[in-house]
């Protein structure tokens, strides 16, 4: 009995946290579908009539394609190229360490929980001089360069976890470093490269402060869009929930997808 009534409390509390991290989610859907005078209501109006006329608004006028394209491009283009940067990288640092890998890992480590406001303005300077302002190219890098300390120790974690047997064979049978590299190292490691590259993709999709500062209506992601949405007239309710769900909804999309294949990946390689 005792060991029912543990079991079932856990249960009840893992789904009281459950509906309240998801309340928020809950109430930005339901202000979504709300007219402005019903998402200022008071009190608030739980049973309504849904109207689409917060999302036709944000597609039409807002012109909310051209920020989602640009959150798509730059979100994936900076994990691709960090990915490139990272996996060499952590490849060098997992395998062949030197006495000051330890401490570059931390300096790595550091540089990526500065705050943002400390470095704005320098970067804004350079990226002023090189034209790169409001430009996809500009936050491509930028969001790069955000992620790629995450992507380092990410992959450095997952790498040294590989099986050291594997690489010593093939040493031992005249692999290079490049093949050794290329047959075996990345095969077995996928899935941690599944996983760090989809939460890169998440925080750079995600990222507003960098957005707001060197982007404006060229090359704004969909964190730019939202936050148009605050006025001198006020806020706008209905349409600011309207384009946060549409911001959402594909990101919560993917992280849902892909749960099972990360975790096949990740077992397939430590299997393998």
């Amino acid at each position: 009995m005792t060991n029912k009534l543990a079991l079932h409390t856990r249960t009840a509390a893992a789904w009281f946290f459950a509906l309240l991290l998801f309340f928020p989610i809950f109430w930005l859907a339901l202000m979504a579908f709300k007219t402005e005078g019903q998402a200022i209501a008071t009190p608030p109006l739980l049973f309504f009539e849904p109207t689409l006329q917060s999302f036709q608004e944000v597609m039409a006028r807002d012109h909310y394609a051209g920020y989602a394209f640009n959150s798509l491009i730059t979100s994936v283009l900076s994990t691709v190229l960090g990915l490139a940067i990272a996996i060499p990288a952590a490849y060098s640092m997992a395998f062949f360490p030197t006495g000051g890998t330890v401490g570059l890992l931390k300096f790595i480590l550091s540089s990526r929980y500065m705050p943002g406001v400390g470095a704005l303005m320098p970067i804004y300077v350079c990226f002023q001089y090189a034209g790169l302002l409001d430009t996809r190219v500009g936050m491509t890098l930028m969001f790069m360069l955000m992620n790629l300390p995450i992507m380092i120790w990410l992959l450095y974690t997952s790498l040294r976890e590989l099986p050291r047997d594997i690489l010593e064979a093939a040493r031992m049978d005249g692999a290079t470093v490049f093949h050794e590299f290329r047959y075996i190292v990345l095969p077995l490691s996928v899935g941690g490269i599944a996983s760090t590259a989809l939460v890169c993709m998440v925080w750079a999709w995600n990222e507003s402060f960098w957005s707001l500062n060197l982007g404006a209506s060229n090359a704004g992601t969909l964190a730019w869009l939202i936050a148009s949405y605050s006025s001198p007239e006020g806020l706008f309710w209905a349409k600011l929930s309207a384009a946060s769900l549409m911001a959402i909804a594909p990101i919560m999309a993917l992280g849902w997808f892909c749960q099972k294949q990360l975790v096949q990946g990740m077992t397939f390689g430590a299997v393998k």
